[in-house]
């Protein structure tokens, strides 16, 4: 199981020290964890570097790919299936995966995805909820049960310590949970995480 933290803004060379597999950044102005500035500041090669956006143009994405080294786009707004289809042709040659998302709540139609197979390389389950990411609640996990897909998605939405067990149980079934998104339980403000709470998380989580 993979770690993401989402909504790097302020500490990122601080957080990048506890080696998770992917770090966030948010290139939607309507986010408090919005990241504005020109550059991100030197992390290990080994962490990929996600860019999450919301109804962007194609252009747009591109630009910011080669801008910030990108290597998933994260897609958080309405994109239709043609629309991760043409990106996804744009990346080919980038060799940059495609993340799309959609939100839950207490039920979800999983016939919905069936277009977005063939288009994108993972999809990623969030809460449904007022905010475009960072609700700082979950949604109910069992209605996974009944996602019928091969394809790995992460799991996001609200997640904190108190969820360590259930995840751990989460992780032991069949499904194909590739690994977590976690954002706004870790923060001190939007965009400045609490580095020691990460650590205790990750350590209790993959008991390292």
């Amino acid at each position: 199981m993979k770690l993401k933290i989402c909504g790097m803004r302020l500490n990122t060379a601080e957080v990048s020290q506890l080696q998770p597999d992917y770090l966030g950044f948010i290139f939607y102005e309507g986010s408090p964890r919005y990241f504005d500035f020109e550059e991100i500041a030197p992390i290990s090669a080994k962490i990929q570097k996600v860019g999450v956006f919301v109804n962007a143009e194609i252009d747009d994405i591109l630009a910011k790919i080669d801008q910030f080294d990108l290597k998933i786009v994260q897609l958080h707004g309405k994109e239709s299936a043609e629309f991760c289809a043409k990106l996804n042709e744009q990346l080919r040659s980038k060799n940059v995966e495609i993340w799309k998302v959609f939100g839950i709540k207490d039920q979800f139609d999983f016939n919905v995805l069936t277009a977005y197979e063939p288009v994108v390389d993972k999809f990623l389950f969030d809460t449904k909820g007022k905010e475009k990411g960072g609700n700082g609640y979950a949604f109910d996990w069992e209605v996974l049960k009944k996602y019928p897909s091969k394809k790995p998605f992460m799991l996001s939405g609200g997640i904190g310590s108190e969820e360590i067990e259930k995840l751990k149980e989460l992780s032991k079934t069949n499904l194909p949970l590739y690994g977590i998104d976690v954002n706004s339980k870790f923060e001190i403000e939007p965009g400045l995480k609490d580095v020691e709470m990460l650590r205790k998380f990750k350590e209790d989580l993959f008991q390292v």
